[in-house]
């Protein structure tokens, strides 16, 4: 087994303050792929905030209906549902992208599984589980933008269910794309979808996602994590979300909008980004040179190292809504770029 590579996130902006110097409020931070104008979340009643969470509020059923899912367990974020998900499955050889959500392989790790790190390439594959007990695809992909479609991914699903394994499907950026989820098919065993409020909903700080699979997993998971995962406030503003489907239509129409006005200023610069709505991916043997450069204008993205057969890249999301913010990245771009080495 190849080592386990370390945890790296976006959105580690003190970081960036401690390292260049530059304060909070000087910064372009376009290091994460969260929707910069999220749900517009409403004063909240008092008693959201002095109460214990109130588990049986219906919040559960909300998500399974607005997911198209026969059920869901609301958990703290899809990293809940990660860290403990492993360790309820049989240990066997579990298939983890190499350039992908860095939670995933150290959890499964941790549980006993042998992780199999696997290439871009790797999902093309209609034989990919053929040797795996479980698989683990996000999609779309963090940060490929790699979408699979619905019969690819039910296709090894049944192979994994038939020797009793598990696909893993991360859906954190499906509300923002034009693409079948596998919400609906989660009564099946052997079939695990997460969604987040995070990315789409613009609520990362809530810590609330949601798992949609068999009434006994979720049942395991439930007794694994206890009560009130989820907190109140988060439960409160997760039911609002979740059910106001004329934001999120209207949110689906400007993050497409804006998603492709990104892709082209990138484009225009002589980038090769792949685009999806809330953010771009931009493989270039020069991206760690290229971050330092951004960075030192005080625009802060998120550097990958070449993995799983793709090259070094950049992740960058959405700029803010306004103008300058946009004006504010073609200029750093046009800085940074041609001092570059080719």
């Amino acid at each position: 087994m190849s080592a386990i590579a370390p945890i790296r996130h976006g959105g580690n902006l003190l970081a960036a303050v401690r390292q260049y110097g530059r304060p909070v409020a000087e910064w372009l931070d376009l290091s994460t792929g969260i929707n910069p104008h999220g749900y517009p979340v409403p004063p909240l009643p008092a008693e959201v905030w002095q109460r214990l969470p109130q588990d049986d509020d219906d919040l559960a059923g909300i998500a399974a209906r607005a997911y198209g899912a026969p059920h869901a367990l609301p958990v703290a974020g899809s990293q809940a549902a990660i860290r403990t998900l492993p360790r309820l499955l049989r240990p066997g050889r579990v298939g983890v992208a190499a350039l992908g959500y860095s939670e995933y392989a150290p959890a499964f790790a941790q549980a006993g599984h042998a992780v199999v790190p696997l290439a871009e390439a790797d999902f093309a594959r209609a034989d990919l589980a053929d040797d795996l007990d479980h698989l683990v695809v996000v999609n779309p992909n963090n940060p490929t933008a790699r979408r699979l479609p619905a019969q690819t991914l039910r296709h090894w699903h049944r192979q994994l269910a038939a020797r009793a394994g598990t696909l893993i499907v991360d859906e954190a950026f499906m509300d923002a794309v034009a693409a079948p989820s596998l919400a609906a098919d989660t009564a099946a065993p052997g079939l695990v979808v997460l969604r987040s409020l995070g990315k789409f909903y613009g609520l990362a700080g809530v810590r609330c996602g949601f798992v949609l699979a068999a009434p006994a997993l979720l049942a395991a998971l439930a007794a694994q994590l206890g009560h009130w995962t989820v907190s109140g406030p988060a439960r409160a503003v997760a039911r609002l979300a979740l059910a106001d489907a004329g934001w999120q239509q209207a949110t689906r129409t400007r993050l497409t909008v804006d998603g492709e006005r990104l892709g082209i200023l990138l484009r225009n610069h002589g980038l090769s980004p792949v685009s999806q709505p809330l953010f771009s991916w931009v493989p270039d043997p020069r991206a760690a040179a290229l971050h330092e450069a951004l960075a030192r204008q005080g625009v802060w993205t998120r550097r990958f190292d070449a993995a799983g057969g793709c090259p070094a890249s950049l992740r960058l999301g959405l700029p803010p809504d306004d103008d300058a913010s946009w004006r504010r990245l073609d200029r750093a771009l046009a800085e940074a770029l041609p001092s570059l080495a080719p």
